[in-house]
């Protein structure tokens, strides 16, 4: 059996191009969820096709993300189940988690030992590896996520 990390995809501004839909922030403002509904993926084909590949490789990819920075318990709770309707919508994977909490939450809190998050924000990058036992990498180094992951793990072992 191999020995795979969790990958932890999160969704605004990593897999869900939230910040290109028109009046995206004035929309949040006024608690409305429509922004987290109609974003566009971000992720290539072949980029979905390798975490399809992962998955059936024995892997397991997870999702944690946050509410609305400013959002009312309603609101954040019609944000949750936006943002799931928009993975079974625009990456319908069988996620091992999803995560889906209070602004601000640190990212670290989820996954163990060799996990690694996908994310776009360098605070969650370096708070997710500060430890030195968890991995994370900005969406545009996909190559160096792609790299250490076959470097760090067995995947390629039975090919």
């Amino acid at each position: 059996m191999k020995n795979l990390p969790t990958i932890w995809l999160d969704m605004d501004g990593t897999i869900a191009d939230l910040y290109s839909v028109p009046e995206w922030l004035p929309m949040l403002r006024s608690e409305n969820s429509k922004p987290y509904r109609v974003a566009k993926p971000l992720f290539s084909k072949e980029r979905v096709e390798f975490l399809q590949d992962y998955i059936a490789a024995g892997g397991q990819v997870g999702v944690i993300s946050w509410t609305s920075k400013c959002g009312s318990a309603a609101y954040n709770k019609r944000v949750r189940a936006a943002k799931v309707e928009w993975l079974k919508k625009n990456l319908p994977l069988p996620y091992a988690e999803i995560h889906v909490v209070k602004y601000g939450t640190p990212k670290s809190k989820f996954g163990k030992i060799g996990d690694i998050l996908i994310d776009d924000e360098q605070q969650n990058i370096e708070g997710y590896s500060a430890d030195g036992k968890r991995f994370a990498f900005h969406p545009n180094q996909w190559q160096e996520f792609v790299d250490h992951l076959y470097y760090h793990t067995d995947l390629m072992e039975g090919e």
